[in-house]
């Protein structure tokens, strides 16, 4: 794959051909090249990824019967004959999403079916939000169902503040309805399920975070190394935070007896696109083994002058009565596409079971 490849760009000319061929073989009077110029206009190069989705979607809609059930059968056939496509079948779900919101009945039956082929994560958000109670009780009885595919829409459907998805704000607000489903799954033989379900856990611990702790303190199992992964995934937010009831969970105090010192950044002055080296040593001054979570913050300088805290994980460490360890990493200041960097001073500090140690300040320079 090319270095500069978005994901948007999995959305193409032969892609969309692709999808208007498979369309014309069940339906003949499929217009093809109508429909692929007018996903191909003069907006299509700056549309981003969830925006070229939905272009198609809109095209497909003017250009399939008018009936929704009737569009909806012809897609159903359509979608078998694109095996070679993966995430591009997206657009599926989608036409449910954008025409399907009055219909209930009809679209969770084809969200059913077009999750087993490619996840309707996103689709079935504004059936929650609409329909509530009946979508969720449906996604209850979808945690039984017999495709992974399915019993992960059941899971990861329904988190509260899914990135890229509309937010369930009464959900956000309230999440007791969803526990039950995560209940049911969260012993899935399915790893991707188990891991939607910690996923879940962490979105709802942003807002009720004892609510999480006292969830998996329950859950705990010492000899279910699959539960234990979980735990840990769905604290991950937690534990960032310092959350002490997180941390008790994996036996990590929230006052570790340590010192740290000889903070080192290597060089302090770096230009966007170079690495950044840092160390620093850990000293125990406890009479007891203890478990550390070590992790580093980088305070990142934003636009208006102020900055703001990035918490990175680290490393866990078993650190005996006298110890001292010292810890060596690399950090790339380069461009993502998920932050936006500005030149000036940045602040790197060590974090140590939520505990954090010192500060040293790093210029950043613009190329």
């Amino acid at each position: 794959m090319e270095e500069n490849f978005a994901l948007k760009d999995m959305f193409s000319k032969q892609s969309v051909g692709e999808l208007a061929e498979a369309v014309i073989e069940v339906h003949p009077a499929f217009p093809a090249d109508k429909f692929c110029q007018g996903v191909f206009d003069d907006s299509w190069e700056g549309l981003a990824l969830k925006q070229r989705i939905r272009q198609i979607t809109l095209n497909l809609g003017r250009n399939l019967p008018t009936d929704y059930s009737t569009a909806l059968d012809i897609l159903k056939k359509a979608l078998p004959r694109l095996e070679k496509q993966g995430f591009e079948k997206m657009v599926f779900p989608d036409f449910v999403e954008v025409y399907g919101l009055d219909d209930w009945d009809t679209s969770i039956s084809a969200l059913e079916f077009f999750t087993q082929h490619m996840s309707a994560e996103f689709a079935i958000r504004p059936f929650i939000a609409r329909y509530p109670k009946k979508t969720l009780n449906q996604m209850l009885a979808w945690s039984n169902h017999p495709h992974p595919g399915v019993r992960r829409l059941a899971s990861e459907g329904c988190r509260p503040r899914l990135p890229w998805g509309l937010r369930l704000q009464d959900l956000v607000e309230d999440p007791g309805p969803i526990l039950p489903i995560l209940e049911k799954l969260k012993d899935d033989h399915r790893e991707e399920i188990r891991r939607s379900v910690a996923n879940n856990l962490n979105d709802i611990s942003k807002d009720h975070p004892d609510l999480i702790v006292e969830i998996l303190e329950k859950w705990q199992d010492p000899e279910n190394i699959d539960r234990s992964q979980l735990i840990k995934h769905a604290l991950r937010t937690l534990l960032k935070a310092g959350h002490p009831g997180a941390l008790r969970l994996l036996g990590i105090s929230s006052s570790p007896e340590i010192i740290v010192e000889n903070i080192n950044l290597e060089p302090q002055e770096i230009t966007l696109g170079e690495d950044l080296v840092f160390s620093f040593e850990i000293q125990s001054t406890g009479k007891n083994e203890q478990e550390l979570m070590v992790d580093y913050l980088v305070h990142f300088m934003k636009a208006n002058g102020t900055q703001s805290p990035k918490v990175f994980k680290l490393t866990q460490k078993t650190i005996q009565p006298g110890e001292r360890i010292r810890i060596t990493r690399k950090h790339g200041i380069k461009h993502i596409t998920t932050r936006k960097y500005y030149p000036g001073v940045q602040t790197f500090q060590p974090q140590v079971n939520g505990k954090l140690f010192g500060k040293v300040d790093l210029m950043l320079k613009m190329k």
